[in-house]
């Protein structure tokens, strides 16, 4: 015996609602294509003014407006500036940093370093324990690869403190040997 199909409510195949959807999807679809397009074009016509601005720049067919006394005095100060600290950047701080660490510190503590890589001087606090730690300190960093030059500036007894332990101020020279180009 055959299978029998009863369909008493037919169905829609869609509704309004979902026709609407449709066509809305579509229209939202065109204009966004359209906008791609237009803004392509735009691109294009761009890249083309570029290219000819540029094919002008490096022909010289612009020539650069003068700078006024002023502004080319700022323009040095801020150029000489730049220099400067592209060669403090140059300059082998992790060498620096590696010799003083690897240095016999007992019984002193580093207080502040004050580089000057201009100059390529390095000036040192530090409190020293007794007279005879900031004296071995001190031979210590003439001894070092780093630095030359090491002079005792000043120093101190600290009174107010029990133990009386000394600040002193070094200023060494740092010979660069290895900096990068």
């Amino acid at each position: 015996m055959r299978h029998l199909e009863l369909d008493f409510q037919r169905r829609r195949i869609a509704s309004p609602m979902g026709w609407g959807l449709l066509a809305a999807g579509l229209l939202v679809s065109a204009l966004t294509l359209l906008e791609h397009l237009h803004l392509a074009e735009q691109t294009a016509l761009r890249a083309g003014e570029l290219r000819h601005i540029e094919g002008l720049l490096q022909a010289g067919g612009v020539a650069l407006a003068p700078l006024s006394a002023g502004e080319s005095r700022a323009q040095a100060a801020s150029l000489a500036e730049m220099r400067r600290l592209s060669a403090q950047m140059k300059l082998p701080w992790d060498a620096l940093f590696t010799t003083l660490e690897s240095l016999q510190r007992q019984d002193i503590a580093l207080l502040s370093l004050a580089p000057d890589a201009r100059k390529g001087q390095l000036r040192i606090a530090a409190e020293a324990r007794d007279l005879q730690a900031m004296l071995v300190f001190h031979r210590s960093l003439e001894q070092s690869a780093e630095l030359r030059d090491v002079s005792l500036l000043n120093h101190e007894v600290v009174s107010q403190v029990a133990e009386r332990p000394i600040r002193f101020n070094l200023l060494a020279t740092w010979e660069v040997k290895d900096a990068r180009p």
